[in-house]
């Protein structure tokens, strides 16, 4: 600021230069002060010279202290903070917990169901589809095995590898890429449970009634 008022003090008249400090009240302190610097360049030494810089300059220096302090602690645009996201801007998503659990309690079938809806959820279709792709993978394994001429015991734990080698994958895998750390509300897994609760109820009475009517 003190540099700009020397530039445009030096354009001015000698004239204009003495009118700043005859009539200092009407212009800024910093602005009587470069006039006088002015003047002083140009060999004018007014009589009030030495009494107007001692009651200026602290009132300048003064200033000058305010608007570094005021830059120094100059709050953040309120753009520039992050925004934390509301349940209603989050998504709701079922939980890698949440997975899991379904995966252990039923098949790792579910879990990847669940795991799918995440990702339509999030509008992810090709992760979605990845995923299928996956699970069918998974599906291909299992019943290879159990259509497989081999020791009952061996189907047995060749059956457990395949699910924790799916339960794994959704936790280790495809969550940190698929879903990563973005911000989401974790969606209640009550009315999951109960759905797959009738699911498994239903194919469970049908194939009891097959059952019994194949042997009548």
């Amino acid at each position: 600021m003190a540099d700009e008022y020397a530039e445009k003090m030096s354009r001015k008249p000698l004239s204009e230069l003495l009118l700043y400090v005859q009539n200092r009240i009407e212009y800024r302190e910093e602005a009587v002060l470069a006039a006088l610097d002015e003047l002083e360049r140009r060999g004018e030494h007014p009589a009030n010279a030495a009494a107007l810089r001692a009651e200026l300059q602290p009132v300048v220096e003064l200033q000058r202290q305010k608007s570094a302090a005021a830059s120094v602690v100059k709050p953040a645009p309120v753009d520039s903070v992050e925004s934390v996201p509301t349940e209603e801007d989050a998504p709701a998503l079922y939980s890698p917990g949440t997975i899991v659990l379904f995966s252990m309690l039923f098949s790792f079938l579910v879990g990847g169901i669940l795991l799918v809806i995440n990702m339509f959820k999030l509008k992810e279709i090709g992760k979605a589809l990845r995923v299928i792709l996956f699970i069918a993978l998974m599906l291909g394994c299992y019943y290879a095995i159990q259509t497989a001429k081999v020791p009952y015991n061996t189907q047995v734990i060749s059956s457990v590898i395949v699910q924790l080698v799916a339960i794994f994958a959704y936790l280790l895998y495809f969550w940190p890429r698929y879903v990563g750390s973005r911000s989401y509300v974790s969606r209640h897994w009550l009315p999951a449970m109960f759905i797959c609760i009738v699911i498994i109820g239903g194919m469970y009475l049908l194939a009891s009634a097959a059952v019994t009517s194949a042997t009548k």
